[in-house]
């Protein structure tokens, strides 16, 4: 199947082209007819499957078929992270660039005079985290009220980040009659329950399970002592083979505090997370991506918006102690088709954890050792 048979107007196929997407993917496949019917869907997909183009190329063509003049915000897609919310409005002014619709951003964070001036000046699409956009609506800034397609994305992380209950205030103002689109890489039972009052008759569309690993990536466990784990990374990172490495960490401080480790050893690494300012995160994701740096250390949340073609190599400094996070994590490599490496540190009291994410998997991890 191409783009071409999925009965997307000219300038969206245009656009596409430009982006150098040839087919779609699994997920795209699937949910772009459903959501062109005018169907609710229930995705389940885990990151790097093209879950954000799966609803924002068809969000666009529904959209563009009828005119707006009164200039309301007509669609809303509620993301749990700053950076997140960033990549996806990239997506859509990507995808959108030959139409006529406007979008905008919101995010906390920052001052929010300029996203308000945004709004005020007319946007049809509004991509926004929670927290800001419920401040906004309170103080009577932001007008949900005409919304005709409701997205929610990444909805597990965004009930790990406690924003359920702000959630559902948003939804409580938005149309009862509208167009639903819920995407979330694992299904928990609140999630489900959330599914059950929000959607109506929706259709379900399903991709690369969260127990399983792309079978690209070549993973690998190396047991070591907590304190001994700085020392073995500056190991793995002075293989000068390895042109960026995406390094996980459970902790902001911790984060922070590896950083200046690899610094004192001459590996200048940035650190991305929810203390840092927008504009340093910012900064930080631009540098890696040009390889101005090539280590990035991050924790779980900032890492969700993420977005880095051709990453080689993927660290868990300190294992995660829920399994599917850990799809998540090393999924950030072997991306498109291309190879990856994940390695994985265990000290004695993550093997507990070890063994929880080789149960998810149903793959026995191999063990490496690394040169003194």
């Amino acid at each position: 199947m191409n783009f071409q048979e999925l009965n997307l107007s000219a300038p969206i196929l245009r656009a596409i082209t430009d982006s150098g997407y040839t087919q779609p993917t699994p997920i795209q496949q699937q949910a772009i007819p459903y959501v062109l019917d005018g169907k609710d869907i229930i995705g389940c997909a885990q990151t790097g499957t093209g879950k954000t183009a799966a609803f924002a190329i068809p969000m666009l063509e529904l959209l563009s078929r009828k005119r707006n003049d009164l200039r309301c915000i007509r669609a809303l897609i509620i993301t749990p992270t700053r950076e997140l919310a960033i990549q996806i409005s990239e997506n859509v002014t990507a995808y959108g660039k030959y139409l006529k619709l406007k979008h905008t951003c919101i995010f906390g964070g920052v001052p929010q005079g300029k996203q308000v001036s945004a709004i005020r000046s007319g946007a049809d699409i509004l991509v926004a985290t929670p927290g800001r956009l419920l401040d906004l609506m309170q103080q009577g800034l932001a007008d949900i009220s005409k919304i005709e397609i409701l997205v929610l994305d990444e909805a597990d992380r965004m009930l790990d980040m406690g924003f359920i209950r702000d959630v559902k205030k948003i939804i409580a103002r938005v149309p009862a009659k509208r167009q639903t689109l819920f995407f979330s890489a694992t299904m928990p039972a609140e999630i489900k329950e959330l599914t059950r009052t929000l959607l109506h008759q929706p259709a379900e569309v399903s991709v690369t399970p969260v127990s399983s690993t792309v079978k690209k990536i070549n993973q690998s466990v190396v047991f070591v002592e907590k304190g001994d784990k700085a020392a073995t990374l500056i190991r793995v990172l002075k293989d000068s083979t390895i042109t960026r490495s995406l390094v996980f960490t459970r902790t902001k401080h911790g984060a922070d505090k590896l950083v200046k480790q690899l610094a004192q050893t001459g590996i200048y690494a940035a650190a991305i997370h929810g203390n840092k300012s927008q504009n340093a995160r910012q900064k930080a994701l631009l540098d890696f991506r040009h390889s101005h740096i090539r280590v990035l250390v991050a924790t779980d949340i900032a890492a969700r918006g993420i977005d880095i073609d051709e990453l080689p190599h993927v660290v868990n400094y300190e294992l995660p102690n829920v399994p599917e996070t850990y799809v998540h994590r090393i999924g950030r490599t072997g991306r498109a088709g291309a190879a990856g490496t994940a390695i994985s540190f265990c000290d004695t009291e993550e093997k507990t954890d070890l063994r929880a994410i080789q149960k998810l998997i149903g793959f026995t991890v191999p063990v490496q050792t690394i040169p003194r």
